[in-house]
């Protein structure tokens, strides 16, 4: 049975959702499962709550842990697939400086994590602590895969692919729940009969098709979404409204208060937590499988301090991540304890596409998922050198990129702006210049519509000083 090292094991809840699926899957079932992370107490909560997960399905897995730095290459000896999900920095202190320092500077951000200043130093800080994984991979487990899940999904896992030898394919769910999203949302119906075809880059790919039976439903999505933005598209009911969102998730108590808050801001003020993303697909023709939260900084047209309003009309919510930061570690302590401490936890499998990759490898059952791998032609209106997001058929010969070809000319337009951040942020990463880091942040849409240059090199100077040695040394 194959060895799984999972590397920032204290992320608890999705340590559960990718190695609970693991322990769920029958060709992994049995498995050696390694536990890596630098805080002891984290650890060893996910510990527990997978001994738990383990007794409950019956799997049989091997859990083992290992705490600290000292104890990385042991993790990851002889291990065939490693996930990675470890934030450098962590909310306390560095996504604070994230957010904090460029706000000094009239500089606002939503999320912070993959684009903008905020990515471009969370990628900074990222990068050589992914390098030193690699470096010990290349020593103790050199053929293994890593799944790649932290975000700035982009630039680490182009950085990985470019700087190393590793074989790595970066993931993320939002293309799995970027047309469900779409349809529940305008209230026209989701099932398995619909097809869709989506590439880019990640975050930012696109849904290039979306029909059932043949039937172009574009026409309809945009119909509806013009009316949504308007305010004048009818939801239907609370108790219908609800309905359809059920069929996408299992509706917690939570998830459910927050939807009926939701559906009385749409009956009130037809504002929706969606404005952006469908104002782009208006403007742009297609629609974008990451949230408006996040589309609405990686451009340069809807955070602008000349115009305020625009704040209110599209419904951006401002220091977004700070603030579910701080929820998640109230929700954590609140129910913490559930996850940890209760020896009869149950697990269903997950949207996450970790443990479908393993078991296609393991048993050469071909599986398709969307992956971010290096360019190379895979879309031929994009840079070679770029980390796209794009269709791949995963089997006993690895990853596999499918072809996709031209990118609508204004999608690809679209998605350069985006790479050119990206692809000066892992030279800034490569040479430790201090000029590269002025120059990917000069080049972020978003920063360049707001910012003066000598804004930004005093705004990076600050950044660099504040965030200390959880950066590498730039000169």
């Amino acid at each position: 049975m194959p060895k799984i090292t999972f590397m920032g094991a204290g992320s608890t809840v999705f340590a559960k959702n990718v190695l609970g699926d693991s322990m769920l899957t029958p060709a992994l079932a049995g498995s050696t499962i390694a536990l890596y992370d630098i805080d002891a107490t984290r650890l060893n909560e996910s510990a527990a709550m997978l001994e738990a997960i383990n007794r409950g399905c019956d799997a049989h897995a091997k859990i083992e842990k290992y705490l600290g730095v000292e104890m990385r290459k042991d993790a990851l000896r002889g291990a065939n697939y490693v996930v990675n999900a470890i934030q450098v920095g962590g909310y306390e202190p560095c996504t604070v400086t994230d957010f904090e320092i460029p706000k000094k500077y009239g500089l606002r951000q939503t999320i912070a994590d993959t684009l903008g200043v905020g990515g471009v130093f969370r990628a900074l800080r990222t990068i050589p602590v992914m390098l030193d994984f690699a470096r010990d991979m290349e020593e103790v487990c050199p053929d293994a895969w890593l799944l790649n899940y932290t975000n700035p999904m982009a630039m680490l896992t182009g950085a990985m692919l470019r700087m190393t030898g590793i074989k790595t394919v970066g993931l993320c769910h939002s293309v799995q729940v970027c047309a469900p999203t779409l349809l529940t949302e305008l209230a026209m119906d989701y099932d398995e009969g619909i097809k869709t075809r989506i590439a880019g880059i990640n975050h930012q790919a696109w849904l290039l098709e979306c029909s059932r039976d043949g039937v172009d439903l574009y026409p309809e999505i945009k119909r509806r979404a013009l009316l949504y933005n308007q305010g004048k598209l009818d939801i239907g009911t609370i108790d219908e409204y609800l309905a359809r969102y059920a069929k996408l998730a299992h509706l917690e108590h939570r998830m459910e208060d927050e939807l009926r808050k939701n559906y009385a801001l749409y009956k009130e003020k037809g504002l929706h937590g969606d404005m952006v993303r469908l104002e782009l697909m208006r403007r742009f023709g297609y629609y974008i499988t990451e949230s408006s939260e996040h589309n609405s900084e990686y451009t340069p047209w809807f955070i602008k301090s000349r115009y305020p309003e625009l704040i209110e009309k599209f419904n951006i919510p401002l220091d977004e991540y700070p603030r579910r930061c701080i929820r998640q570690i109230a929700d954590w302590k609140e129910r913490g304890h559930e996850l940890t401490q209760n020896p009869t936890l149950k697990h269903e499998r997950s949207r996450e596409y970790a443990s479908h990759i393993m078991e296609a490898m393991e048993t050469n059952a071909p599986y398709r998922i969307n992956g971010n791998v290096l360019n190379n032609g895979v879309i031929t209106n994009l840079p070679a050198n770029a980390c796209v997001e794009v269709p791949c058929l995963v089997d006993r010969n690895g990853v596999q990129p499918t072809f996709v070809g031209e990118l609508p000319e204004q999608c690809a337009a679209l998605n350069r702006t985006n790479i050119n951040v990206q692809l000066m942020t892992i030279e800034a990463a490569r040479t430790l210049k201090r000029d590269n880091v002025y120059q990917a942040v000069m080049l972020d849409p978003h920063t360049a519509a707001e910012l003066s240059i000598d804004d930004i090199v005093a705004m990076c100077d600050d950044l660099i000083e504040a965030h200390g040695d959880w950066l590498p040394k730039f000169h």
